[in-house]
This record gives structure tokens, C-alpha cells and sequence, in this order.
């Protein structure tokens, strides 16, 4: 809707007879029908200067005037029954195993429709009641982050308390992250650190990089557990730990040593793989395999307790279908 605000309207003889709701929805093609009835219902349309029902039957001459935008109601996040895996559990905090597949909380740009639904939020408040709400109310008890795409775990606060003790923990990187990754190619060397800021790519809003000027602060330790010569190239098993958590940062990280994560098509790896070649000219007998996720799972997560003060080592295991992709990435015929 173009702006500033008011719009006014005059009615010509062409128009008379209308419905204000579908004059207005020809007038402004940007808006759909709707966020017309939308700003009708709000009384943000004036006809001579009176609240106006969409149903209103146009009059030569008539002024119609339009006051403002739709104010949509705040989006909160809402209760829903979705199954948890809880592998840690007391009054302060939870300690969650999220799958691979669900987003944690809805976007700020989200409606109250199926984008705010299914999320890790939405279980939690089901089964927990109340959750800390110094995150607000789209990410109530929401310390850290995991991307949609990567499974393990993530802690939850319970109280306000908790939640700023926890987040302290990881500003002070006195919390510690573990993750298990399986990428394309061999790194080398055996460890590594990857120190590189990380922004916004301008030319794909939703990637990250690490080419631009500035950006921030973002440092990712690697160590390799197991080199893997298969019958579809090679890959590297990795454990990683990182010191800060910017979007999507292990992710980029690896994509920019050009050893993107296996499935991650976001940041370069194939959407399928494929056999390679046993002799030249001729295809290994293998199907193509995919992984309709990033092989990034979150396995251990330590920190300490925000008020008995002890030590919290919690572990979660590779989840089977990624153990049954790396069963598969092996087979030999």
C-alpha cells in the first residue's frame, strides 16, 4: 500500500454501485482481498468520514479514506502435543534432544497459521506449562539455537533465573557445545581452527558467508575421528566445538575450507551422491544416495547447573538414520 497515510479515494460514476471491499481491492492490486476485509474490520476505511462494513454499496462522490496499515495481534507462540526427547529434566531447566526437521521457534515474520506450528517451543510450553520469559513470548525458555536442519542437544530454561545463569555460561563460553559432522573431501590438517567473521550474504538473504568486509566474531574448532574412503569418494567424520554461535556457523565454516556438510545443499553439497567411478568409463554399480538433512548432529553439551553450582554432562548418541547413511555411504558391493 503506497504511503503516507491517509489514502483518499473520491467515487466516480463508474464506480457507484460497487462493494467497498472489492472497489478497494482493484484500487490497491498490492493488497489482497484479505488484508482488505483486514482493514475494513479495524475500521481503518472511512467512508465520508464513518466507519465503513465491507459490504457497503458505493455512491457517486463518496470520499472513502483509508487511515492505516493492519495492525496484526502479536504473534505468541501457542501449545501443541508434539512428542519430546528428554534427556534431562528438574525444576531450573530441560535438557532436550530435538530431531533433525524442526525448527525451534517460529520467525518474527511468521503468521498464526502452520509456520508458527510444530515448533520446539510449541512442544515445550505443552509439556512443561511455563517456561523462563526473558527470550519473550515467540522463545520462551530459548537459550541457544539449533538450525532446523541439525539434531541433539539443546537446554531450556524453566525460570528467568536459569535462563539469564545459563546464557551468562555461554556469553562466558564457560558452556560447551560438541558436535559430530560428516563432510565432503579430507581435511587436513587432523585438527584445525577456523577463525573467520561471519555476515549476511547479500546476494541470498538466507546464507551466511564469510567473504564479506567486517561481520562478526566466529571461531570453530575441528578434529577428525575417522577418514572414509568409500565407493563414493571420500568423506571425514569431524567433532567440532565452537566458541561462538553465529548463525548457521559451523555450516559456513566448512563450506568456506570447501568441505561443505553432507546434505547441506544451502552451502554447496550435492543434493545426491554418487558412486564413483571403479575404472575409467565405467559407473559403479551403486544407487545415488541422499540425506534429506545436514549430517550435523549436536552429541554433548556441558555446563553447569544455574543454582546447585554442579557439573552437567549430557550426551546424546548419532541418531540411526544417520548411522544407517554412513552404513550405506560404506557398503561395498
Amino acid at each position: 500500500m503506497p504511503e503516507p497515510f491517509p489514502i483518499t479515494l473520491d467515487i466516480t460514476a463508474d464506480d457507484a454501485g460497487k462493494r467497498l471491499d472489492q472497489f478497494l481491492a482493484a484500487k490497491l492490486p498490492n493488497l489482497s482481498r484479505a488484508r482488505v476485509q483486514q482493514l475494513i474490520a479495524e475500521g481503518k476505511v472511512l467512508a465520508n468520514g464513518t466507519a465503513a462494513r465491507a459490504s457497503l454499496r458505493l455512491r457517486s462522490e463518496q470520499h472513502i479514506e483509508i487511515l492505516g496499515e493492519v495492525q496484526p495481534p502479536p504473534l505468541r507462540a501457542v501449545a501443541e502435543d508434539i512428542p519430546l526427547d528428554v534427556v534431562y529434566e528438574d525444576d531450573q531447566l530441560a535438557v532436550i534432544n530435538k530431531p533433525a526437521g524442526m525448527m525451534v521457534h517460529a520467525g518474527a515474520g511468521a503468521t498464526d497459521d502452520a509456520r508458527n506450528r510444530g515448533t520446539l517451543v510449541n512442544a515445550l510450553l505443552h509439556r512443561f506449562g511455563s517456561l523462563s520469559e526473558v527470550g519473550g513470548r515467540l522463545r520462551p525458555g530459548i537459550v541457544h539455537r539449533l538450525d532446523r536442519g541439525t539434531s541433539g542437544l539443546i537446554v531450556v530454561a524453566k525460570t528467568d533465573q536459569a535462563h539469564r545463569c545459563l546464557a551468562e555460561q555461554f556469553a562466558r563460553r564457560t558452556a560447551h557445545k560438541t558436535y559430530i559432522a560428516l563432510v565432503h573431501g579430507w581435511l587436513e590438517p587432523e585438527r584445525g581452527t577456523i577463525n573467520a567473521n561471519i555476515s549476511r550474504d547479500l546476494l541470498r538473504r538466507t546464507r551466511m558467508t564469510t567473504r564479506r568486509q567486517g561481520g562478526r566474531t566466529a571461531i570453530t574448532h575441528y578434529k577428525v575421528l575417522r577418514r572414509l574412503d568409500t565407493p563414493y569418494r571420500k568423506f571425514c567424520l569431524l567433532e567440532i566445538n565452537i566458541d561462538t554461535g553465529r548463525t548457521h556457523q559451523i555450516r559456513v565454516h566448512l563450506a568456506s575450507l570447501r568441505h561443505p556438510v553432507v546434505g547441506d545443499t544451502l552451502y554447496g553439497a550435492p543434493g545426491e551422491i554418487k558412486p564413483k567411478s571403479r575404472k575409467s568409463g565405467e559407473l559403479n554399480a551403486g544407487k545415488p544416495l541422499s540425506l534429506a538433512r545436514n549430517f550435523l548432529h549436536s552429541t554433548a553439551l556441558e555446563l553447569t547447573h544455574p543454582t546447585t553450582g554442579e557439573p552437567l554432562l549430557l550426551r546424546s548418541p548419532l541418531p540411526e538414520e544417520l548411522r544407517e547413511f554412513m552404513v550405506l555411504l560404506e557398503k561395498k558391493d
